[in-house]
């Protein structure tokens, strides 16, 4: 297994669906609007192995301050071989001036992202409103 590691914004619908699909993320049923929000992301990464979509990273920033990680997702297959880490690293990188890289967290992944580096805060709480298209 070779993963190649790339910057990308390109994608197919099959691609996008069946990474999201792969994790049981709801998303991954609307692959016509993945494809658009992946054009949109000001920084995407993604992991590849044989030309098989197998992990990516998304993130918005505001151009000098903050960065949002939106998406970290691996297909169950690859987990345990350090795509992650090495997709959040990338993410590092690039926003390595910026004062903060945020992002939300399910309390199960929270020690992956101190792994990683990333530290919770005690006086901060994550919201959201999920909108459920039909």
């Amino acid at each position: 297994m070779s993963i190649v590691y790339k910057d990308t914004h390109d994608f197919n619908q099959k691609e996008l669906q069946e990474l999201f699909l792969s994790v049981e993320w709801s998303s991954g049923h609307y692959p016509d609007k993945l494809v658009v929000a992946m054009k949109n992301f000001k920084t995407v990464y993604t992991a590849w192995d044989n030309g098989k979509l197998i992990g990516l990273v998304c993130a918005m920033d505001d151009g000098i301050m903050t960065a949002y990680i939106h998406y970290l997702l691996v297909n169950p297959d690859y987990h345990k071989l350090g795509i992650g880490k090495k997709l959040i690293e990338k993410i590092k990188e690039k926003y390595k001036e910026y004062l903060r890289i945020v992002i939300v967290s399910y309390n199960d992944k929270i020690r992956f992202y101190e792994e990683c580096g990333f530290k919770k805060e005690d006086n901060a709480s994550p919201m959201c409103i999920t909108s459920l298209w039909t």
